[in-house]
């Protein structure tokens, strides 16, 4: 007798999150913050910002500040080229472009998969909600918690 298939999904819930490169980072938001991704577009910057800024670039008829979250994590920069996507992040009223050097795609990932975050280390850690393994090392994955990312980045550029 196999499990119904409602009764399966109950029994391991599974988040779904966007998983995309950033440098050599393999990092994930959860879906519901990612609106879509788009082509790097023309990117203009902006005086008196912080580093992890890039600039603000039009899109739909709103403009949007381009972030670069690896300077935002300090793990190194993003190097903007042709093949650069950004990813519209999205919490409460909030829109920025996030710069993504590939996209890897929708994964479902069992909540009960998902480590939590390494202890102690760097201060990227406090915007992660935990890290999932995968079959190796190679394919771990970072997950942001998105919304909080947002909310520091907004204070850091309202100190400025």
């Amino acid at each position: 007798m196999a499990p119904d298939r409602a009764v399966a999904g109950q029994a391991r819930p599974e988040q779904e999150f966007f998983c995309f490169r950033a440098g050599e980072l393999r990092l994930a938001v959860p879906s519901e913050n990612v609106l879509e991704v788009i082509r790097t577009g023309l990117l203009t910057p902006l005086p008196r910002t912080p580093s992890f800024l890039l600039g603000v670039t039009g899109h739909r008829g709103e403009v949007l500040p381009v972030m670069d979250l690896l300077r935002f994590l300090g793990k190194g920069e993003a190097r903007v080229g042709a093949r650069t996507r950004l990813f519209i992040g999205t919490s409460g009223n909030y829109r920025v472009g996030v710069v993504a050097d590939a996209v890897l795609g929708l994964r479902r990932i069992p909540v009960a998969d998902i480590l939590p975050p390494p202890l102690g280390g760097d201060a990227a850690v406090e915007h992660l909600l935990g890290v999932y393994g995968g079959n190796s090392p190679q394919d771990a994955i970072a997950l942001v918690n998105f919304t909080k990312l947002l909310q520091s980045a907004r204070q850091r550029a309202v100190v400025r």
